[in-house]
């Protein structure tokens, strides 16, 4: 059936209330009671009022009756116009006791002259009694008054007897208005417990037909409630051919429709939320009234605020910042985009952000308030400063050596009186400075051709062992001359990465070349290879003359040299260790470096090794 409930499932839902609870229940309930009360009354009111009439004209019928009777037995005694006949008498008792009604004979000129409850002679004239009259006038007549005679209430219906055309007498019977009532009280009596018992049959029937009418909308409701709270519901049973049945039929079709509704907003929802959470722009979108709808995480970041405490709130109450809220503002009342940048201030380091905001609309296209983008650009702006500083110091770099080789030909040209001598040493000037300019040269390559990842090399298993005694074979004599003392740990098991050698081999001798130039006669070097965990550790320490806190941040930009001077004089370009930091990141590894001024330094790579 229809209102069959949902029964409880583990996860705890709940069953659907008692019919019994239904405040619609009891108020149809009490609809049909008042409807059935009401008309079992009225029924019963005129069920007794014509059983009432209908039981008085059946006694005025019987008294007719009686009277017709009588007639026949007093008619002799009325025609021969007797005073008082005890034949007669005698006869009247005896029928009066027999039919339980009082028979009274009565000349045309009101004397009694039979009764079957009292003497005629004790009886008064009964010509001026009103049925007589009536009787009189109209042949038959009827009332009911106290009668002294008997002391009783009684009904009396007379009737005249006619011989001819000429009324010779009256014949009169009675019954006591007791009997009458008793008999009404009777018929009384089972109109009402008839009409009692149908009231109690109805009332039982009625509230069936209200708990039958109002459980489907209960059950009914109570599946809807489930619905609408996202809970696992069961279909309403459509067995019923009648509209409950129908309506049952359209909430399921409803459910449905409404269930693949939510899930496809619920799948929309958690999909722009996904990519609003991934997106490293930060959004932020609020109503007409600049109170805040959403805020991802990326611009709770930015602005350094919590999302979820936003909500609800006026911008300029949690976001501090004129400029987002005016741009927000403008977006709204002109309904157009809109594009500003800014500094934040609010962060330890300066931040560069560049909002874009929009108009909001719903589906129907009317507005409902404005969303903005924020973009950091913080390091575009360090980019664009780092590409500043490499052009100017790539200018420098190239045009020191430049101009000098310039000047030395210029020399060598106008000046006739230089010596052979002098001659060999500006030309010596020359190639060195043609040497330091194409080290710049090739250093600027090899770095453009690694952050473009353009080479030609593939990628393949070697050793890195092999690279620390190529190092170990090119500087050792360097080492020697230079009074250092350099020792190269290799292990005996091998050292596998996956990677390009030559451009690993390059980031070793950069690494030894730098110790070389920056540490003094009678220090000492060491190389070691090792392994840790999945790694492939290589580590180059000096006891040279060490690294400053400041200079350790900037050592792997383009061009910064920590010592200018010992860095020229060695023909150093300023590019090695960026070549280096390139060169192993590429292949997936990490660069640290341990240092303090006057105590050398380490430089320690890390290298996954192959599996």
């Amino acid at each position: 059936m229809l209102n069959q409930p949902v029964q409880n499932d583990p996860a705890g839902i709940s069953a659907p209330p008692s019919i019994f609870h239904s405040s619609l229940l009891w108020k149809v309930y009490a609809a049909l009671s008042i409807l059935i009360i009401l008309s079992s009354f009225g029924m019963g009111s005129m069920i007794a009022r014509n059983m009432e009439k209908n039981a008085l004209k059946s006694i005025e019928n019987s008294l007719r009756t009686n009277a017709v009777l009588l007639k026949e037995i007093a008619y002799s005694s009325l025609l021969e116009n007797r005073k008082a006949d005890s034949n007669l008498q005698r006869r009247i008792l005896l029928t009066g006791r027999e039919i339980g009604t009082r028979l009274t004979v009565i000349r045309a000129d009101g004397t009694v002259i039979a009764d079957s409850e009292k003497a005629p002679v004790e009886m008064d004239n009964h010509a001026q009694r009103p049925e007589i009259l009536l009787a009189k006038s109209e042949g038959t007549g009827t009332a009911t008054r106290f009668s002294h005679t008997t002391n009783s209430y009684r009904m009396y219906l007379a009737s005249s007897v006619v011989h001819g055309n000429q009324v010779i007498g009256y014949v009169r019977t009675s019954l006591p208005l007791t009997v009458i009532d008793r008999r009404m009280d009777e018929l009384r009596w089972i109109v009402f417990m008839s009409t009692s018992i149908a009231t109690v049959v109805a009332l039982i029937l009625g509230l069936l037909l209200a708990h039958h009418i109002v459980k489907p909308l209960v059950v009914m409701t109570s599946v809807v409630k489930k619905a609408a709270q996202d809970q696992p519901t069961e279909e309403l049973d459509t067995m019923r051919s009648d509209e409950m049945g129908e309506l049952a039929k359209a909430f399921n079709q409803l459910i449905a429709y409404s269930r693949s509704r939510m899930e496809m907003l619920t799948t929309d929802r958690n999909k722009l939320s996904v990519i609003l959470s991934g997106m490293v722009e930060g959004v932020i979108a609020v109503d007409q009234q600049k109170r805040i709808l959403h805020m991802n995480e990326a611009a709770g970041k930015l602005l350094q605020v919590r999302p979820q405490e936003t909500l609800e709130k006026p911008i300029e109450t949690v976001i501090p910042i004129h400029e987002l809220k005016d741009i927000l503002e403008d977006a709204i009342t002109q309904q157009t985009d809109f594009q500003r940048k800014i500094e934040l201030k609010i962060a330890p380091t300066k931040q560069h952000i560049e909002m874009r905001a929009s108009a909001l609309r719903d589906g129907n296209g009317n507005l409902v308030g404005a969303v903005a983008v924020l973009y950091d650009v913080t390091k575009l702006y360090q980019l664009e400063a780092i590409r500043r500083d490499f052009v100017a110091n790539a200018s420098h770099e190239l045009k020191t050596p430049v101009t000098a080789i310039r000047m030395i030909i210029e020399t060598l040209i106008d000046d006739d009186s230089l010596t052979a001598e002098m001659k060999n040493e500006f030309l010596n000037r020359v190639r060195n400075q043609s040497v330091r300019l194409s080290s710049i040269i090739n250093d600027l390559l090899t770095l453009s051709r690694i952050e473009s990842q353009t080479d030609g090399y593939q990628h393949s298993r070697f050793d890195m062992r092999n690279c620390v005694r190529s190092a170990e074979a090119l500087f050792s004599p360097l080492g020697r001359k230079k009074d250092l003392k350099m020792e190269f740990t290799v292990p005996d098991d091998e050292m596998i990465i996956l990677g390009n050698q030559q451009e690993i081999s390059e980031v070793i001798d950069n690494l030894v070349d730098n110790a070389l130039k920056y540490s003094t006669p009678g220090g000492r070097i060491d190389v070691s290879l090792s392994r840790q965990d999945q790694n492939v550790v290589l580590e180059v320490a000096d006891t040279g003359i060490g690294i400053g806190a400041k200079d350790r941040e900037r050592i792997f930009q383009r061009f910064y040299q920590v010592d200018k001077v010992r860095s020229r004089e060695s023909g150093g370009t300023g590019l090695g260790l960026s070549i280096v930091k390139h060169i192993v990141q590429a292949h997936g590894g990490s660069i640290e470096v341990e240092s303090e001024l006057g105590s050398g330094s380490t430089f320690r790579i890390i290298l996954p090794s192959a599996r």
